[in-house]
């Protein structure tokens, strides 16, 4: 009888551990079970979006508004098209204001800045932010320094 307790006791000290384990996972990848209660899509287009990839953060102030949904080229344009999902309560954005695709830290994951206009109007549901500033990449950084350097 005493073994049977340690073995429920074992199992039940497993199961909390890969319990724990999968909520550990899904709050790292930034994963949510359950979705955002309401929010409208923005978009903008970027000549370079460097790393951004879905799921990624829309940030004002350092204060997540809203998260990237998909990227996809418009071919008419041929430039990237980032879908990006606001928070309903983000109800202040206006029409000129200005994204930017940032990087946290020195080498860390890319999200994007939005920085808000002084116009009256706000964005509706739909609309594009036109002014956009893309990716720094530090690879093309690093190429225009050498060039620099060996013409010199």
């Amino acid at each position: 009888m005493r073994m049977r307790t340690v073995e429920i006791g074992v199992g039940a000290f497993m199961l909390a551990g890969i319990l724990a384990l999968v909520v550990l996972a899904l709050n790292v990848s930034g994963l949510k079970l359950s979705e955002q209660a309401g929010s409208y899509k923005v978009y903008a287009r970027f000549d370079n979006i460097g790393g951004l990839r879905p799921r990624a953060k829309v940030a004002m102030s350092g204060v997540q508004i809203g998260q990237v949904k998909s990227i996809r080229i418009d071919k008419n344009l041929l430039m990237a098209e980032v879908e990006m999902e606001i928070f309903n309560d983000v109800d202040y954005l206006t029409v000129d204001s200005s994204a930017s695709i940032l990087t946290s830290g020195l080498l860390g994951e890319q999200y994007i800045g939005v920085v808000p206009g002084a116009e009256d109007d706000v964005l509706e549901e739909g609309a594009f932010i036109q002014d956009t500033q893309s990716a720094l990449v530090l690879e093309e950084l690093i190429g225009k320094f050498l060039f620099n350097k060996v013409s010199e």
